[in-house]
């Protein structure tokens, strides 16, 4: 495994955003030539990752104060949604670093948000190691909450704090600079610490075997007395986690779109590659057969349909920020809720039709069309939507407005 890390800023990182968007659409370009091929092999895009963090992407959200680009969030959805078309592994790879940057531009300790964000800024990717491989308690979270955390923060005989335990869904993990990992400390309080990621006492076992998303490292992380780094100490208090559970949610519903779009165009090239069609065709050219074409109409259709609900979810975020009332961070998660369902199902009906357009020899590995199926599929079953429904119609009837999942688990009130 090579991995690269920059922790201080190179003269060669992009000056504007402007010059960052072109760097990162060139490294996304680069990556769409080779998702298919990486999906078959299981290759790890690792230097491609580093390439993008070089460019920028990293910095998206920093706040410019601390050298980032400060872009808002229906900006960010969109650029994701890019990534999604080009390697769906993308903003999954980079969920838990979009993640830690959402929580530091709200946290409440000037100190710990200035020196992470300084470091963000100048390159530094962090990762994700939050859940455990142990069962979910009911109420406890879906997955991207907290459940059962074995993960134990102690100090040593010399007094320092390390982390021992071991997480599963270690999304990005494999790729970043820093980790943001779930402990629980002696007290039985539950908390987010930042480790490094390249310290000997991690270790990261490549062993997520999903049907889908297969180079996103979320396997095994097992940490072994890992020291807490300094100013470690992150997302402490509620309000640092302020629609975390939307954001999370809308990372995925941008990945869906660009599944979507990559969907249209991957089966737009199969269909002008065909040279016959099937006998009960109203013709043999496949660029005319009007049956074939209503197939790439109707994956425009979802591809359209995910688009306009990412924009819907993104700016009911945004709002919610702008408001900065529970009741508006409730309604941002009720809307993307909303949209989750509606995405969701276009993407997947999509991905299945997308078939019907090329017959038998599009279920051949060597067209990688069931990789769009396979990671939609995988998306779709993160924060699981058959709660969605309900929970949408529970406010709507009654008036029950939904709870953070991170509210339930720890934290404290800082107002």
């Amino acid at each position: 495994m090579t991995r690269t890390t920059a922790d201080s800023e190179s003269a060669t990182a992009p000056g504007s955003l402007a010059e960052a968007l072109a760097r990162i659409r060139s490294v996304l370009a680069e990556l769409a030539v080779g998702a298919g091929d990486r999906d078959l092999h299981h290759e790890h895009p690792y230097t491609l990752i580093r390439q993008l963090a070089d460019a920028g992407f990293g910095r998206l959200r920093v706040p410019r104060e601390f050298g980032g680009f400060d872009v808002d969030l229906p900006t960010l959805f969109s650029i994701l949604a890019e990534a999604g078309a080009a390697d769906s592994n993308v903003p999954q790879i980079w969920r838990g670093h979009f993640t830690t940057t959402e929580i530091l531009r709200s946290e409440a300790d000037p100190d710990v948000r200035r020196y992470w964000l300084t470091k963000v800024a100048r390159g530094a990717v962090f990762g994700n190691a939050q859940s455990e491989p142990s069962a979910q308690v009911a109420g406890l979270g879906d997955g991207e909450g907290w459940g059962v955390i074995t993960t134990r923060v102690h100090r040593t005989g010399s007094g320092e704090r390390v982390v021992s335990g071991t997480k599963f869904y270690s999304t990005g993990a494999r790729f970043a600079d820093y980790i943001r990992t779930a402990v629980l400390a002696d007290d039985g309080s539950r908390s987010f610490v930042v480790i490094d990621a390249r310290h000997p006492g991690v270790e990261h076992v490549d062993d997520w075997d999903g049907i889908g998303q297969r180079q996103t490292g979320s396997g095994t992380t097992i940490l072994t007395d890992v020291p807490v780094e300094p100013y470690g100490d992150i997302g402490r208090y509620r309000d640092s986690l302020r629609g975390l559970d939307s954001f999370v949610q809308i990372v995925h519903l941008a990945n869906l779109t660009g599944i979507a779009r990559s969907l249209v165009a991957d089966t737009v090239e199969i269909v002008r590659a065909r040279t016959r069609t099937s006998r009960h065709a109203l013709t043999q050219d496949a660029t005319a057969d009007p049956d074939v074409l209503a197939v790439v109409g109707r994956l425009e259709v979802a591809a359209l349909t995910a688009s306009s609900l990412l924009h819907t979810a993104a700016h009911a975020l945004s709002s919610a920020h702008t408001v900065g009332t529970e009741e508006a961070f409730a309604a941002a998660y009720l809307t993307t809720s909303t949209a989750q369902i509606g995405v969701i199902d276009a993407v997947l009906d999509a991905a299945g039709h997308a078939f019907d357009a090329g017959g038998s020899s599009t279920v051949r590995n060597v067209v990688h069309l069931d990789r769009h199926w396979r990671n939609a599929r995988t998306l779709a079953s993160h924060n699981p939507v058959i709660y969605k429904p309900r929970v949408v119609g529970d406010f709507r009837v009654n008036g029950t407005a939904p709870v953070s999942g991170y509210y339930l688990h720890h934290l404290k009130d800082n107002s």
